[in-house]
């Protein structure tokens, strides 16, 4: 099973991280969706921002029955040759479990891969730990949809959004 993973942030320290599984990176639609509603979170530091996001994804991962055979971030791994997110991900899961991270912009140093999707201009930029980088960016090129984000990153996105969202 792959897990993609995203958090979102409300100004009142409050958070909701999303995951969505699946199989295959072709797949149109998760096989099983995640969220979790955080109450307090850390504040946002520059450079480390793996601070505020690894806590919401740990916890999320201890709640889904089956631990991930890969996992996909939204954000870095590497950060222009300092540890990001997905780093931190790769180290407390006892560099077991791959992870590659799925960026909209570059971080200052940027020395991962370009993946154009789509009939986009503009790439996604790759990183990754436990998996060679060539093969990570296979992975995201073959995931569904027609756009720049892949589908199953787009739906994790949403999820995260809508979980924040005060309930009735």
């Amino acid at each position: 099973m792959i897990a993609a993973f995203d958090a979102h942030y409300l100004h009142d320290g409050r958070a909701s991280a999303a995951a969505v599984l699946f199989s295959e990176y072709g797949q149109a639609e998760p096989e099983a969706v995640y969220t979790i509603s955080l109450t307090h979170v850390a504040e946002y530091l520059p450079g480390a921002f793996f601070k505020r996001e690894l806590p919401c994804i740990l916890e999320l991962m201890d709640r889904i029955p089956c631990r991930p055979q890969e996992v996909v971030v939204d954000g870095n791994v590497c950060l222009g040759g300092a540890p990001g997110l997905g780093w931190h991900l790769y180290e407390a899961l006892s560099r077991m479990i791959p992870v590659i991270g799925v960026a909209k912009s570059p971080c200052r140093g940027f020395s991962g891969a370009e993946v154009f999707r789509g009939l986009s201009r503009r790439p996604l930029y790759l990183t990754a730990a436990g998996l060679e980088l060539p093969e990570a960016c296979r992975r995201v090129e073959s995931m569904h949809g027609g756009h720049r984000l892949p589908s199953l990153l787009k739906r994790v996105d949403r999820e995260a959004r809508s979980a924040a969202q005060p309930g009735p």
